[in-house]
């Protein structure tokens, strides 16, 4: 996940800095918007680290549904950016906090403090670099 973030967002840092991706207003618009909404849904290490597990997971969901609610108001290279941010925390989707007690999972499985903390710095790499390209 976390290689996976790096390339796409030097990639996509490396388009606009070249001017091979020029933000139109409105794609500056939504990348400020998709930065607030993944800066409200995971905080800072310290308080993220805080949280059970339950709620952890919670807040990397809230960035996912973040990243989609942004990238179906979007058409273009801002959709393929957001498009390739959802694929690499998509093992997010497949992650539970609470026992199986015995039941059945429909695939999820459980992850560990150290997944959460790599999803965690993978969405707060993706907000920094939402705001550098929305200020380029």
């Amino acid at each position: 996940m976390r290689a996976a973030i790096k390339d796409l967002t030097e990639e996509a840092e490396r388009q606009v800095r070249d001017r091979v991706w020029v933000l139109t207003p409105g794609d500056r618009d939504l990348a400020f918007q998709a930065e607030a909404g993944l800066r409200d849904a995971v905080g800072t290490s310290r308080a993220q680290e805080a949280l059970p597990d339950k709620d952890r997971l919670e807040r990397l969901r809230e960035a996912l549904a973040v990243l989609a609610i942004n990238l179906a108001r979007t058409h273009g290279r801002l959709a393929w950016f957001l498009s390739g941010a959802i694929a690499a925390l998509e093992p997010v989707l497949h992650w539970r906090a609470l026992p199986a007690d015995g039941g059945r999972t429909f695939g999820t499985v459980p992850s560990s403090p150290e997944q959460y903390t790599e999803a965690e710095n993978a969405v707060r790499r993706l907000q920094d670099s939402l705001a550098r390209i929305a200020l380029d």
